[in-house]
């Protein structure tokens, strides 16, 4: 495996860092879910994540919402990711986690940045009738998240 590194320099006095590598989730569901959760408070966006797994929150596709049905509330189009959100509510914890043993203050942190990135590919098939098999493959997802306690 490659080393990842991180996509932005911040500034350490007054961030904190998390990251997932590899991760069995859908690339498409955790592009919609960070894209929602960017810019939003650490507390706000733990809370929604949260909502998302309880299947109180939709979030809302815009890139890959072919097939979504409508939610309530303002939007057209969504879905209930809830294994994403589980997986990206673990870093964010994470990231708060690192916040706090930094001495920074986790409540008052936002999300300045998250990238999601494709991984490797796990290739692997299902064996079907008469010798012949189908390819199932699992993708995987690089996710990196940056908390900040300055705007």
């Amino acid at each position: 495996m490659a080393r990842i590194n991180y996509s932005v320099n911040a500034d350490p006095e007054v961030t904190s860092k998390a990251m997932g590598s590899e991760l069995h989730i859908s690339p498409k569901k955790s592009r919609e879910i960070c894209w929602k959760i960017k810019g939003m408070k650490a507390v706000e966006a733990r809370k929604y994540l949260e909502d998302v797994i309880a299947l109180k929150q939709a979030v809302p596709f815009k890139r890959h919402s072919e097939g979504a049905g409508h939610r309530k509330g303002p939007m057209a189009g969504g879905r209930y990711p809830v294994n994403a959100s589980k997986e990206i509510l673990k870093i964010l914890r994470n990231a708060e986690s690192n916040a706090e043993y930094k001495g920074l203050e986790p409540s008052n942190m936002y999300i300045a940045h998250v990238a999601i990135n494709r991984g490797r590919v796990i290739h692997g098939f299902i064996p079907r009738a008469r010798g012949r098999a189908t390819p199932k493959n699992t993708d995987t997802v690089n996710i990196e998240m940056i908390l900040s306690e300055v705007r």
